[in-house]
């Protein structure tokens, strides 16, 4: 990790991440035990150390891999210091949600666990156990409880200041921020002393080259505490792409060998573009573009059978005129069937 000097900007380490790219199974290839497992790619988070009031959420994204439609029937906890919920309860092929876990920082205090239990009911009844842990502190507060960024053009930077204060030692001191994003920088002002607390000023910033998305990072400070070295600090936003297309996942459902079917793709861009180009490795797939350079766009999609019964599932990728040659996908499925 890169050592943080105060009241200097340093940047941060990457963490490489590595996507896993999944086929479209039958939940009939798959146990009722485990088929629904297959479709997190974690079932277990730790909060660490965090502080009183500090905002804590974890999202437990799930991914639809399956031809079937699936759905979430009930979610509960076994504590009441993590509250779960939803961001979407049915999912059809290639669709993705989240099982939302929030710590409860201002109502509990101490070392907390939860198992979460998401219940699916289709395409048949399976159940999944989702685990978070984590210790609230009550000595340290930060105002606000996140660092919130809020909804970010690309390739906008952004700045946000928080108070961080300790409680019951005058000696309390930060010596190091570390963090796994290196689009964000820190700066920490000179520490604030009185006999009980010590304040410190500290300022995140946001710089233009952070990926479209939602940002769910976080900060880890590292103080002199010898029981409590390090505590969380949670990083919330959402860089808003220049363009992007409706709906991201579409279903042709089931056509016949010689069928055709017709769908069509709104493209929207936060200033006027072209189209310049749509990319599909599948040769049954045509497309029907507008021309001219506008917000939106209305793009029709072709599906003609072959005489096969090859499965339909393809990425389509919309290439625009914008800076960078910006571009938006989505993705196509169905099933081929006589």
């Amino acid at each position: 990790m890169v050592r943080f000097e105060r009241r200097e900007w340093s940047k941060f380490l990457v963490v490489a991440l590595v996507a896993a790219v999944c086929q479209t199974l039958s939940p009939t290839t798959a146990s009722a035990d485990n088929y629904a497992d297959k479709m997190f790619k974690e079932k277990k988070h730790e909060f660490r150390t965090v502080g009183r009031g500090t905002k804590c959420e974890y999202h437990f994204d799930f991914t639809n891999i399956y031809n079937e439609e699936v759905h979430v029937a009930a979610v509960r906890t076994s504590c009441g210091c993590t509250t779960p919920t939803l961001t979407a309860d049915t999912l059809q092929t290639h669709e993705t949600a989240a099982v939302v876990a929030t710590f409860n920082t201002s109502s509990f205090i101490g070392q907390k666990a939860a198992t979460i239990t998401v219940v699916f009911d289709r395409p048949k009844y399976a159940e999944v156990q989702l685990n978070v842990s984590g210790f609230i502190r009550t000595d340290i507060t930060f105002d606000p409880p996140e660092v919130a960024f809020g909804d970010v053009p690309a390739g906008e930077e952004r700045e946000r200041e928080v108070m961080i204060t300790h409680n019951g030692n005058p000696s309390w001191e930060i010596i190091d921020v570390r963090s796994h994003c290196s689009d964000l920088r820190v700066r920490l002002d000179p520490a604030e002393r009185t006999s009980n607390q010590v304040r410190y000023r500290m300022s995140v910033r946001m710089n233009g080259e952070m990926s479209d998305g939602e940002i769910r990072e976080r900060l880890t400070l590292i103080s002199n505490d010898r029981s409590f070295p390090t505590t969380e600090m949670s990083i919330s936003g959402r860089v808003r792409p220049p363009v992007n297309v409706s709906p991201e996942a579409v279903s042709l459902g089931t056509t016949q060998p010689n069928g055709s079917v017709e769908k069509k793709l709104i493209v929207r861009g936060e200033e006027p573009f072209e189209i310049s180009d749509v990319e599909c490795s599948d040769e049954r797939f045509k497309f029907v573009v507008p021309v001219g350079s506008k917000k939106l766009h209305m793009v029709k999609l072709v599906y003609t059978g072959d005489g096969t019964d090859t499965p339909i599932s393809q990425e389509i990728r919309i290439v625009t005129n914008l800076p960078g040659k910006r571009a938006t996908s989505c993705v196509v499925t169905g099933t081929v069937s006589q």
